[in-house]
């Protein structure tokens, strides 16, 4: 019989392997040491990883961060990067209807309107191509004036008279100027009613685009009912800023005219750097280049313009340039002399990477310290999923916070001392006696080949 392990053991397993592929690991073994404060509910907290912090590691990776407590033993752990976060707002807006006619002889001909419209273009007045008499046209459908609402609409709720029950097919078309129509598919709501049990159902999805005017025409001839209310679900996204970390000032060089370049403390993924523009008026067209050493081929990361102007006795200043978030510890920064240049000395510079956090398990005693710097160690993360085994995202804003506390503690890993052997007499008597065999037996071996044969 074949047992299938649950997700729960599974992640439990993994930990159980991590912290056995590491337990032999002690601070001393990292040039690093940050003691850490806790304060909220645990075993898990969280530590968000100061750039300083992240400058200490030997390994642009963070492989070799490691926590452990007071007896030294290290942590189960899980590194985060912060991710960009969208909001989405929805409003439900009341729009004016207005009847669609056709006549009686061709009740499915698509009815055609003149518009007549106010300042701000809201519909005012809708009328029929053509005058037709009474008892000769026919409800075809309805036009909804959406001109009032500015975000894209994401659904329709219709109301309507008691009169019509069952199923109401209808097609909906979009249109900004009522003379171009696009299709927006098929659109069905429906009230049933069966033995004092009642289903209504008034919502449609829209495809989640802008328009003035929309245009609900019913499948069936004189199908369409008595609109009582029509209301339209409209939404905004907003994306948030990512979560940054900056640098402080890194000071360049500059060998050639027009030409800066910079040595990061190690390869790191860049977001966003930030170049000092000291001088007012400044203005110069840049591009900017990055390598992982001084071996590699520069590679193109951004383009732009970076300018400080004085305006009205104000500064105007434009002094970023986002990065692709590529991991390099070199920068060179080019800029088109044309625009007068940035001066003979580089300019300081400072850079942003993605905001990053810690989740460890607290197991032991405290004090727990952070330990960074160990160019050699392997990655020893988990992933948060493994780490807790019910994580969520939003589990992670409750957990208990870590705070590096206290000065760093550099440890200086001694230096290779080697070792002075004095001699050995008796393994020089054992290699020359060997020796002296040897020859002996070459000796033998060439005399036996120079006697003649009998």
């Amino acid at each position: 019989m074949i047992h299938t392990l649950s997700p729960r053991w599974l992640g439990v397993m993994a930990l159980c392997a991590t912290l056995s592929a590491f337990a032999q690991e002690k601070p001393t073994d990292y040039n690093t040491q940050v003691p850490l404060t806790l304060s909220g509910e645990g075993p898990w907290y969280r530590l968000e990883l100061p750039l300083t912090l992240q400058l200490s590691a030997r390994q642009s990776d963070l492989s070799d961060v490691r926590v452990f407590n007071a007896a030294g033993e290290p942590q189960a752990y899980a590194l985060a990067q912060e991710q960009a976060q969208e909001t989405q707002s929805r409003s439900l807006t009341n729009v004016k209807w207005f009847p669609l006619y056709n006549s009686a002889d061709a009740p499915q001909a698509t009815p055609s309107v003149r518009v007549r419209s106010s300042a701000n273009g809201t519909l005012v007045e809708v009328s029929p191509s053509g005058q037709l008499e009474a008892g000769e046209e026919v409800l075809r459908g309805w036009l909804l004036d959406a001109s009032a609402i500015k975000t894209p609409l994401q659904q329709l709720v219709l109301d309507w008279s008691s009169e019509r029950d069952g199923f109401q097919r209808f097609s909906i078309e979009a249109s900004d100027d009522l003379q171009h129509w696009q299709a927006w598919g098929d659109g069905q709501v429906a009230r049933l009613s069966f033995a004092d049990e009642r289903v209504e159902q008034h919502e449609v999805a829209l495809p989640g685009l802008s328009a003035r005017y929309l245009r609900l025409l019913w499948q069936s001839p004189q199908a369409a009912p008595v609109l009582s209310s029509a209301q339209l679900a409209s939404s905004t996204t907003s994306s948030l800023p990512l979560p940054l970390v900056w640098s402080q000032p890194l000071a360049g060089t500059s060998t050639k005219a027009g030409e800066y370049t910079w040595q990061l403390p190690l390869g790191l993924p860049l977001e966003q750097v930030r170049v000092e523009l000291a001088q007012a008026n400044s203005l110069a067209p840049v591009n900017v280049y990055g390598r992982q050493d001084g071996n590699a081929p520069w590679q193109t990361l951004s383009s732009g313009l970076l300018y400080r102007l004085t305006q009205n006795g104000q500064d105007v200043v434009q002094d970023q340039l986002q990065l692709p978030g590529l991991a390099v510890a070199q920068l060179k920064l080019v800029v088109d002399e044309r625009g007068g240049g940035l001066g003979a000395q580089a300019p300081t510079l400072r850079f942003a990477v993605r905001s990053t956090q810690l989740v460890f398990l607290a197991r032991g005693e405290p004090p727990f310290s952070l330990a960074l710097g160990n160019p050699t160690v392997k990655a020893a993360n988990l992933s948060l999923s493994t780490l807790i085994p019910d994580y969520s995202p939003q589990r992670l804003a409750g957990l208990g916070k870590a705070t590096a506390s206290g000065a760093a503690v550099t440890t200086v890993q001694p230096p290779v001392v080697p070792v002075v052997v004095g001699t050995d007499w008796k393994k020089i008597g054992l290699w020359v006696v060997l020796l002296l065999g040897v020859a002996a037996l070459a000796g033998m071996a060439f005399s036996l080949l120079r006697k003649p044969q009998a």
